[in-house]
């Protein structure tokens, strides 16, 4: 039977059920909204985690923050110093068993994650509906492992949910076989709940046109750094040009600075001989990695945002903060055009001038990823429960 909202087949003997497949901090938060919706909608389904982040501070909390219950399986064996194709055919091999056990008539993944490629790629073999959220982002940067796994998996998947029109006509641009759906982003939703359990009203997410961006009662007052990306921490000479520039910005910009130490980039700081002189930088303050809620409060209350995570650049700019990406290219193009975001490059001094533009820059952009009113999740679920159909 024909899947009406793509040109997926659900197969013989598949049983009316969706597996949603997720296993790292990003994946985590923009599948939150869409499990709600599926279980708001009484749409039969269940979450396999592929064990690719393990640390409770990068796993476990974003469950209990986001208001998830545990994922009815978890696979693989992730351990420190793996290669990306031993991680990603570690984590394709305890998929697949489960969907060969399962035999669900939709799979779900989101994002660019080794996790995604994974259950992609396992979905694909035993023929079943492939489903990719946030679908249509590049960066053009093919150094990186995100961006090969991005056109791999819209291209062997069914149903790709854009966030906006801009990855539609990429994704279309490049002949996808699958259909292609506009449905704006899941993350909002995310952020929205996360604010409401911190206590505070989400005005930056339901009133976006507030004269300052700002959340009554606050004064953003300091920036707000994250790296993690390996063609940035993983280069001894790239990792101390940036790491000098994020010491240079307190005194540049008159601002105390909080940098969680995302495990992979704490490793490499001391490794190269750097986190002492970090550690010891006047105006920085070196934090533990935080769970979506109290990360979500910093990123609101923030001045400013430094991060090479693309998660984060779409997240400051629904926010309403400004982000300065410390990379050379983009898949979040719509924060670039909106205004919410510059890409400075990876040297202190281009860091440090990108900091001093945004630091000054109007907070007044419209947010590019603002659906017609049907929240994604709640879209994304709709076309979920359609496969179901077709599936008998």
């Amino acid at each position: 039977m024909t899947v009406t909202a793509g040109p997926g087949t659900v197969p013989a003997g598949c049983r009316a059920a969706v597996a949603v497949v997720l296993g790292t901090r990003p994946g985590i938060v923009k599948l939150a909204p869409v499990l709600h919706a599926l279980a708001a909608a009484r749409v039969p389904h269940f979450a396999i985690h592929s064990g690719q982040h393990y640390s409770a501070n990068m796993d476990q909390v974003f469950f209990t923050d986001l208001d998830l219950p545990a994922p009815a399986y978890r696979v693989g064996d992730r351990r420190p110093g793996m290669l990306q194709g031993e991680q990603t055919a570690e984590m394709l091999t305890g998929i697949e068993r489960v969907l060969a056990r399962e035999r669900p008539a939709l799979v779900l993944v989101g994002g660019d994650a080794n996790t995604n490629l994974a259950g992609a790629l396992a979905a694909r073999k035993l023929g079943l509906v492939v489903g990719h959220v946030e679908a249509g982002l590049r960066s053009r940067d093919w150094r990186m492992p995100e961006e090969h796994n991005r056109v791999m998996i819209d291209h062997i998947s069914d149903i790709l949910f854009a966030p906006s029109r801009h990855a539609k006509d990429t994704a279309e641009a490049e002949g996808v076989r699958g259909h292609v759906l506009v449905t704006g982003s899941t993350v909002a939703a995310a952020l929205r709940s996360s604010l409401d359990r911190g206590g505070n009203a989400a005005n930056r997410v339901t009133d976006p046109h507030q004269a300052d961006g700002h959340l009554p009662g606050h004064s953003p007052g300091y920036v707000l750094v994250t790296l993690h990306r390996a063609e940035n921490v993983d280069d001894p000479a790239v990792l101390a040009e940036l790491s000098a520039g994020v010491c240079a910005l307190p005194g540049k910009l008159g601002l105390p600075l909080t940098w969680p130490l995302h495990p992979r980039t704490r490793a490499r700081l001391t490794e190269f001989g750097l986190l002492g002189d970090v550690a010891g930088a006047a105006g920085v303050t070196l934090v533990e990695p935080a769970g979506h809620r109290a990360f979500t409060r910093l990123l609101a209350d923030a001045a400013l945002v430094v991060t090479d995570s693309g998660g984060i650049q779409q997240e400051a700019c629904i926010l309403r903060v400004p982000c300065v990406t410390a990379r050379t290219s983009t898949e979040w193009t719509e924060t670039v055009e909106a205004g919410a975001n510059l890409v400075a490059g990876v040297t202190a001094a281009e860091l440090i001038d990108g900091c001093l533009a945004m630091i000054a820059a109007p907070r007044d952009w419209d947010d590019p990823f603002e659906s017609d009113g049907v929240p994604a999740a709640q879209r994304i679920a709709g076309v979920a429960a359609e496969v179901l159909e077709a599936a008998g």
